[in-house]
């Protein structure tokens, strides 16, 4: 029998940023239309991965981006040093620009990436990662 990941939601928060859905092992954000992110913008997400997370529970970031912003990827360099227990980072895009942008961002990550063009596929992968971590 296969070990699956547990898909229930843990807790929803609606940040000025935008939304986030936290799992046992992975968290779902959809970000506000037109926001700029940056490091800074994020510190609250960054607090509450660390309380669902800390710094050994195994998880996936899934950016559904269901709007259009944009970021600083520099960002990413400071936020990978926050979660070493971080473990993959998936995008799930509905525009092909949007899938072009995410490609560009992968080079930013050292960590395995995906793009999806459903949020169902992209957890579907969160599970061979944590299963297979």
């Amino acid at each position: 029998m296969t070990q699956r990941i547990n898909r229930v939601l843990i807790k929803k928060h609606n940040l000025d940023i935008g939304t986030a859905y936290f799992y046992e092992n992975f968290v779902v954000t959809e970000m506000k239309e037109g926001i700029i992110l940056n490091f800074e913008k994020a510190a609250k997400l960054f607090q509450l991965g660390k309380e669902y997370y800390g710094n050994k529970i195994p998880f996936v970031y899934i950016s559904n981006r269901i709007n259009s912003y944009s970021f600083e990827p520099t960002s990413h360099f400071k936020s990978g040093d926050l979660f070493p227990n971080l473990i993959g980072f998936a995008v799930v895009t509905y525009a092909s620009i949007d899938s072009e942008i995410a490609e560009l961002e992968q080079a930013f990550l050292k960590k395995p990436t995906n793009i999806f063009y459903n949020l169902d596929d992209a957890i579907d992968w969160v599970e061979q990662l944590i299963i297979y971590d």
